[in-house]
């Protein structure tokens, strides 16, 4: 995916309504990941319009999330219980 689909993505998400994605720190960051092996970047070079980056999760990006997934389900389960539990006694 190129990078201003990234940032147009993540601006369409509730969390970042308020304050919206830095997209100087996004490509930082995904410039981070590639060094670290989680993504791999090329120019996509189109017939039209300047050449873009086009980023894409490697297997070790893959397994990264599959892990940062597992770790958000956790946390909102635990979320999910400590409101019905102060819900309750409310």
């Amino acid at each position: 995916m190129h990078g201003y689909l990234i940032a147009r993505r993540l601006r369409g998400m509730a969390m970042f309504r308020v304050h919206r994605p830095d997209p100087a720190g996004m490509y930082r960051l995904l410039r981070s990941m590639e060094e670290q092996g989680l993504v791999v970047s090329s120019w996509d070079l189109a017939d039209t319009g300047p050449a873009r980056r086009r980023y894409e999760l490697t297997e070790s990006g893959r397994a990264c999330l599959a892990r940062w997934t597992e770790t958000l389900t956790t946390y909102a389960a635990s979320i999910d219980e400590l409101l019905r539990v102060m819900k309750a006694s409310g």
